[in-house]
């Protein structure tokens, strides 16, 4: 058995869209590390922007290749998609799991710094990382935004509450329901960095996802049929210690109009509901850390913390 050759690492510059076979590798990547660390590293906008054609130079990827020949492989790759609201550069990195302690983060990292000012770039760490907080201290970021995992487990189903008169729900129509979502979503999530901004081409990107099923897409309407509230739901398959699939409570909308009418509690409830009769356990969610009354009711609901996801970014000064 030979010795591989020790620190053999190119780097490679992408703008915008990943060609279809290192997009692939890429997923392999994230897929690896998500069972290594149980957390997926990279988020779904960032998945969508790599295999999006309309990405250009508002995504820069750099990839580390590592070993040579047939041992030649993507060890890990940094991403960053500039935000339209605010101009800023939103970053994620991950390193396989069989290459970390090499210095490949370090690497990415610093070469992105050739491309962008990284004291003014926002990045994620997928769970409370020590080394990551290093990292991010180490180019003068602080933490600045808490998006809490929290999960439900067990397979007991809720009671689902009665909506008020003239409100119903139903399951999205591809090729109907996907404009009145849109308007629906950009109401409800208007200050939202990430989830109020999403694009026709970002809903479709979704919906062309091997996990997309419509009926686990409920959506609730008024009594003039106009779309004012929703639960988007998406099951995990089941990873290699897992007995069930994992399900997750994907987004859940209201908008300013019809909020204090109970409709994110009951859609949440539908969907959970939805969820366990799929077969799933737990069930997972993403709620930020300082919206006290959604965390509250997803307490109510069953959930428990499980991790958090960390932001880090120029110290705020008030």
């Amino acid at each position: 058995m030979s010795e591989q050759p020790q620190n053999t690492v190119s780097l490679l510059k992408v703008l915008g869209e990943l060609e279809q076979q290192t997009l692939a590798e890429v997923r392999n990547l994230a897929t690896a590390a998500l069972e290594a660390d149980g957390n997926p590293p990279l988020s779904d906008q960032t998945l969508v922007a790599l295999g999006s054609e309309a990405s250009d130079d508002s995504v820069i990827s750099l990839l580390a290749q590592s070993g040579r020949g047939a041992e030649s492989h993507i060890s890990g790759i940094i991403v960053a998609i500039r935000d339209e609201g605010s101009g800023r550069w939103v970053v994620e990195l991950v390193v396989h799991p069989a290459d970390r302690g090499t210095g490949i983060g370090r690497q990415l990292l610093q070469a992105l710094g050739g491309e962008i000012d990284l004291a003014q770039i926002n990045t994620w760490a997928h769970g409370d990382h020590e080394a990551a907080r290093k990292l991010a201290e180490s180019i003068g970021l602080s933490r600045v935004r808490e998006l809490y995992r929290m999960r439900r487990e067990g397979t007991d189903s809720l009671e689902e509450p009665v909506l008020q008169r003239g409100l119903s729900v139903r399951t999205f129509r591809v090729g109907e329901d996907e404009s009145a979502w849109l308007e629906a979503n950009a109401r409800a999530f208007a200050h939202h960095p990430e989830q109020g901004s999403l694009s026709l081409a970002d809903l479709d990107a979704r919906m062309n996802e091997s996990w997309f099923d419509p009926s686990g897409f409920f959506l609730a309407f008024d009594p003039d049929e106009r779309l004012v509230a929703y639960h988007w739901t998406k099951i995990h398959p089941a990873s290699a210690d897992a007995v069930r699939p994992m399900g997750e409570v994907y987004v859940v909308g209201v908008v300013p109009e019809a909020q204090g009418l109970g409709l994110g509690r009951a859609l949440t409830i539908t969907g959970i509901n939805y969820l366990l009769e799929q077969g799933v356990d737990p069930v997972l969610l993403y709620v930020d850390a300082d919206n006290e009354p959604a965390v509250k009711l997803y307490r109510s609901l069953g959930f428990t913390l499980w991790d958090a996801d960390i932001m880090y970014g120029p110290e705020q000064i008030d």
